[in-house]
């Protein structure tokens, strides 16, 4: 994958439970990347899993890492049946974050700009490499249009983990805080509301039907919980 990042090698537990976490990730690549090529040639998937696979377990992660990104595939696995183009979303699911730094702004946009270089190296045809690059962007907002199937099902899978129970809510929360371990706590509380805001103030977090049906009212219940908690104590969630 040509690229001007070089990513950091991964890191982590030296566990066989990430071996082979980090195998079933590469095995769905592989199978994504070839269905997506829609029976063109290409080059060898595996050196293109292994770049996204570093960049996911860069040291600055602690949400943001290869565990986010199985649980997005499984819950693009489980609404499957409402994307218009599976491949495709499954492909912007390993792009959507694949460029993170918790301190720049435009990650998204750098996300989707390596998913239009690398796919296009790798064999996917152009309108696909056009809708992967669409649908990473459209995790900027998390709102996709009326109607938009494919985007549906990615924000969707992305935002589930809103509706975890508390324990995983909590973790979840405690992450994303110590991702942002260089911003002082008012700064940080002030930034955390305002994204917690501008989630609730969406007529839905949740597009598709089963999202809406499984997903929707734990997922408020937990927003607004975190955002009383920010607001009036002081001290966060994390």
């Amino acid at each position: 994958m040509t690229d001007h990042h070089t990513p950091r090698p991964p890191h982590g537990s030296d566990s066989s439970d990430s071996s082979d976490s980090e195998a079933g990730l590469r095995d769905r690549w592989r199978d994504t990347l070839v269905a997506a090529r829609a029976g063109a040639e290409g080059p060898d998937p595996l050196p293109y899993a292994e770049n996204l696979l570093a960049r996911w377990a860069e040291l600055q992660r602690r949400y943001h890492t290869t565990a986010h990104l199985s649980t997005v595939l499984d819950r693009i696995d489980t609404l499957a049946g409402h994307a218009d183009d599976v491949h495709a979303v499954r492909l912007a699911a390993w792009f959507h974050d694949a460029v993170y730094r918790p301190d720049r702004s435009e990650n998204e946009e750098r996300s989707a700009a390596l998913a239009e270089r690398a796919l296009a190296e790798a064999g996917v045809p152009d309108a696909a490499v056009a809708e992967v690059a669409r649908l990473v962007r459209l995790t900027v907002t998390h709102d996709p249009a009326e109607g938009d199937r494919n985007g549906e099902v990615l924000c969707d899978a992305d935002l589930a983990i809103l509706a975890g129970g508390p324990q995983e809510y909590g973790a979840y929360a405690a992450r994303v805080r110590e991702e942002y371990g260089f911003v002082p706590d008012e700064a940080f509380r002030a930034g955390r509301a305002a994204v917690l805001r501008q989630l609730l103030d969406l007529p839905r977090l949740f597009r598709t039907p089963y999202g809406a049906a499984k997903w929707e009212a734990r997922a408020r219940h937990n927003l607004a919980t975190e955002l009383e908690l920010l607001t009036s104590s002081g001290t966060g969630t994390g």
